[in-house]
């Protein structure tokens, strides 16, 4: 392995050099042809194939001396004097002699992001005048000539800097200006490095093939809404696959047990502020293997991968455990603020409204002590709090703050009584300047608003400027989730219909399938799920079973997979990662739109080309469409 990786950076160094060699490099069109600027082959493979010599982030004080050739976007000019020129790489300032006005007057009469190439001398900046805050700041070019090779025809709809940003829709708007923004261009180029190091490790690691997959396929019952796309045929629709699900399990069966792809996806779930309706996972499918051996490649991928140190292997915790401790299946757990059972504190306590509520069906009184957190418990925080309530189905959620010797207050806090509430406390764990948050009613939807309101008061505290979560990646494995969950009356599938049973629970699925667990897993990151996989069912006896008697599904789409799996199916399992919010995560912003070079708008729009929009009256009548009225 080090031996092919030597050879690769040979072969790059020599084709490099080799090209240095020729002596001429080539023109624009109507110009003559100049002699090549020399550059160690090292410094030229950011700019090989180019007319450039360097990037405009790659010149530094060693460099001083160096007869350089940039290209790049003219970011700012002043006095006739001083210049930045910007690439995707950096920025380079450039001095323009005093003794050349022609220079300086052409300059002058250029607008902000004409395409420039400059050809010059670095130098290193006069002490006192250097900027810490360039990779480039110890130097500057003086140029000696300028070759203006386009400019902008008009007015340009913002300007492309790092601060006072144009409102988002705009930028969207005009998305090829947006991505000159730094930011962009780092994120971009992170997640390119992240894709290499993946493929890297999987394909010359550990002998995975990487099999494109269609995306034109048929609809899966059971999973999320599907785009539909129309034929020719009167009547016969493609969908857009919203995974490769079938496809891998059907690989795996076909022998190739050591599957990937980046694959793309397609899911229309709506305006969903934080998804795109086109997606970009990383798909794996192994034969012959076990969720733990899935888990642990996963974890030596994402080491690999990864821009900081990863410990592994990663903590797992149960469903079960996740939604107990914190409320929720993907719980942040950088903090270590856990929901407490709090029922037998409150029982008898004079309290009739609350009595009932936790003598209700699956009644439960859950309390969530936030550490620090009563003289941050303002009215908005409160008025917020009561929403959520609401939006959960409960009356209300109870504030408790703790006075300077432990003592309970609030408005629940006097008809409670003074022992009521110090063993409610004491139960809770709650100490001086703590705050208290109590809900009671059924017991899943108590520990889900508490849940929202760990997050959301975590979010408070920090906005406060104080510390509440640990720094860097906290990975967490989710597992023995719910088989099935009921919906609307029905049964349907926690994940999907192909995840295996838990082992101890393949009996429960012929007697009591909503008490199964699955061999599904998650992979969560810091609060957010970036990625589930789980154990397939490899017999169609049992996937018949699932199918038609748990889920009364018609079984006719998925007959080539069910003749599939009795062709002789070995055990198999995988799973998918979100590529596109792994790549926010690593690199700490906020919105998977800005890790997406053409993403869509939160409702799910392109507004650059103005897409979705309507179709000729031909068109119309090819795919047997009738245009609406």
């Amino acid at each position: 392995m080090l031996a092919g990786r030597l050879l690769r950076v040979w072969r790059l160094a020599d084709t490099a050099a080799t090209g240095l060699l020729r002596g001429l490099r080539p023109s624009p069109v109507g110009r003559p042809a100049q002699p090549r600027l020399a550059a160690p082959a090292a410094i030229r493979r950011a700019s090989s194939f180019q007319h450039r010599t360097h990037t405009c982030g790659q010149l530094r004080a060693k460099d001083a001396g160096r007869s350089v050739s940039l290209c790049g976007w003219l970011q700012f000019k002043r006095m006739g004097k001083f210049i930045t020129l910007r690439d995707g790489y950096g920025v380079t300032q450039l001095i323009l002699p005093d003794e050349d006005r022609r220079l300086s007057e052409l300059v002058d009469s250029l607008p902000l992001e004409s395409v420039l190439q400059v050809t010059g001398a670095v130098r290193l900046r006069p002490d006192g005048q250097q900027n810490q805050d360039m990779k480039t700041g110890d130097i500057e070019v003086v140029a000696h000539d300028i070759t203006v090779l386009n400019k902008p025809e008009r007015e340009l709809p913002f300007n492309v800097r790092s601060f006072n940003k144009a409102k988002e829709a705009l930028r969207l708007q005009y998305r090829y200006l947006d991505l000159r923004h730094t930011e962009l261009q780092e994120n971009l180029r992170r997640r390119s490095e992240m894709v290499a190091e993946i493929r890297e490790y999987l394909v010359r690691d550990h002998d995975f093939v990487d099999i494109e997959t269609p995306t034109l396929f048929r609809r899966t019952p059971g999973g999320a809404q599907e785009f539909v796309v129309p034929t020719r045929w009167p009547g016969q629709f493609y969908s857009l696959v919203q995974s490769p699900q079938q496809f891998k399990q059907l690989l795996v069966i076909g022998g190739l047990d050591r599957y990937f792809q980046i694959a793309r996806c397609y899911r229309d779930e709506g305006a969903r502020p934080d998804r795109q309706p086109e997606f970009t996972q990383v798909d794996l499918e192994l034969g012959f293997t076990s969720q733990q051996e899935v888990q642990a490649l996963v974890e030596g991928m994402l080491h690999r991968c990864w821009p900081q140190e990863l410990v592994t292997p990663f903590p797992r915790i149960t469903f079960s455990q996740a939604m107990t401790q914190y409320g929720t299946d993907k719980p942040d757990v950088r903090f270590k603020w856990r929901l407490v059972t709090v029922t037998r504190a409150l029982r008898s306590c004079g309290l009739d409204v609350l009595e009932k509520q936790l003598n209700g069906p699956e009644g439960a009184a859950v309390a969530l002590v936030v550490p620090d957190g009563a003289r941050h418990h303002s009215r908005a925080v409160q008025a917020q709090h009561a929403r959520m309530a609401e939006q959960a189905g409960l009356a209300g959620v109870s504030a408790l703050p703790a006075d300077g010797a432990g003592r309970l207050g609030g408005r629940l806090a006097a008809p409670l009584g003074a022992d009521t509430c110090s063993r409610l406390a004491a139960a809770a764990g709650a100490g001086p300047g703590d705050l208290l948050l109590l809900a009671a009613g059924p017991e899943g939807a108590a520990r889900t608003l508490l849940g929202r309101l760990r997050t959301h008061m975590a979010d408070t505290l920090e906005e406060a400027g104080v510390t509440v979560r640990r720094a860097g990646p906290h990975f967490l494995w989710v597992v023995d989730f719910p088989l099935f969950v009921r919906e609307e009356g029905r049964l349907v599938s926690a994940h999907h219909p192909f995840t295996r049973p838990h082992a101890e629970d393949e009996h429960v699925l012929y007697s009591d399938p909503e008490q199964a667990r699955s061999q599904h897993f998650d992979l969560v990151l810091n609060g957010w799920e970036v990625g589930g996989g789980s154990m397939r069912i490899h017999e169609p006896a049992l996937q018949r079973h699932v199918l038609q008697t748990v889920l009364g599904e018609d079984t006719a789409p998925l007959q080539h997979l069910l003749d599939a799996l009795a062709s002789g199916a070995p055990p198999h399992g995988g799973i998918a990662l979100g590529l596109d919010r792994l790549v926010a995560l690593a690199a700490g912003v906020p919105s998977i739109r800005d890790v997406i070079a053409f993403p869509k708008s939160s409702d799910g729009r392109d507004l650059m080309a103005g897409a979705p929009s309507d179709i000729s009256r031909e068109e119309y009548g090819l795919y047997h469409l009738k245009k609406p009225s």
